[in-house]
């Protein structure tokens, strides 16, 4: 990550995924020497002139207004929350936001630091047919219940689950929809992590990752953002089999962007009875619940 140009490495990021038909240019005979769209293509479609949008993406002009930043956001067809992000990476937010960070006594620099406020804990502790957890933006895991750790080992305090998801082998067998799951995460990560790309804990995350699965670091690559949103987990669990349970994420109101992740399974329903199975296991021997501590990541 170039923190110093983060707006220009966003441009180029997404202009590449657009095809050229997909904005109704014509490719021509002959290979084009460049995926996406080329520069000068992107600001004619935008209405601006090629050499200012080339001074975009180099990071010599950190100030276009809300209509150039509209206009690229169409061309480039990102989503609200896409948009949302390149707005912030724009010069002058962005470098408040680092100040406010850098001045900040709340700023944080690994999951040992962050709090989980006690009625939450007693909350998801009182869930006995609710696997739930606690993580923070970087999705370190705080806090978990037995359900939750019953459904995966790396549901545990500590465990950053990007971490677990790209490199436990045990995880990518336990999920189905694994390719989906790597390919939500990282644009979770990116939109949770907003313009304060300086982040150690985020610097130290990224580096890794980068450097020991090529599919994480095809996927950073690509800067998709997407908000955390509820969604179907389909998993293959070792106890019970097939299970497939509806996840909802909700913000912690007066937390530092923790967020309360809780799983259940439709009434009366296959999944229910395989969920109220698994939670049977582990009232009676919770001992059983899947735990390898010497099970090591793979690189890719």
């Amino acid at each position: 990550m170039d923190s110093t140009n983060a707006l220009g490495e966003f441009l180029r990021a997404r202009r590449e995924l657009v095809r050229p038909e997909d904005v109704g240019i014509s490719r021509g005979v002959g290979m084009r020497r460049v995926p996406g769209l080329r520069r000068e293509e992107v600001a004619m479609l935008a209405g601006i002139s090629s050499d200012y949008y080339l001074r975009l993406e180099q990071g010599r002009d950190r100030n276009p207004s809300i209509q150039v930043l509209d206009a690229l956001a169409t061309v480039l067809q990102l989503d609200p929350e896409a948009t949302a992000y390149m707005i912030g990476l724009t010069g002058e937010r962005a470098s408040h936001l680092r100040r406010l960070a850098q001045s900040s006594p709340r700023r944080r620099t690994s999951p040992q630091l962050e709090r989980v406020p006690a009625s939450i804990l007693q909350l998801i502790d009182g869930w006995p047919t609710n696997p739930a957890y606690v993580q923070n933006r970087f999705s370190d895991v705080l806090a978990v219940n037995s359900l939750a750790a019953a459904l995966s080992p790396n549901y545990a305090p500590g465990v950053n689950l990007l971490w677990a998801v790209f490199l436990d082998p045990a995880e990518r067998d336990l999920r189905r929809d694994w390719e989906e799951v790597t390919e939500e995460g990282v644009a979770n990560l990116r939109a949770l992590a907003g313009p304060d790309v300086d982040d150690p804990r985020l610097v130290e995350l990224v580096g890794e990752l980068s450097v020991r699965s090529d599919r994480f670091r095809r996927l950073w690559g690509r800067h998709d953002v997407q908000p955390k949103r509820g969604r179907v987990s389909r998993l293959t669990h070792p106890q019970v089999g097939e299970i497939d349970l509806q996840g909802n994420k909700l913000a912690i109101g007066g937390s530092d962007g923790l967020i309360l992740v809780v799983f259940h399974a439709e009434p009366g329903s296959r999944n229910a009875e395989l969920l109220g199975l698994l939670g049977s296991l582990v009232a009676a021997d919770p001992a059983r619940i899947r735990d390898d501590p010497d099970r090591q990541p793979v690189d890719e």
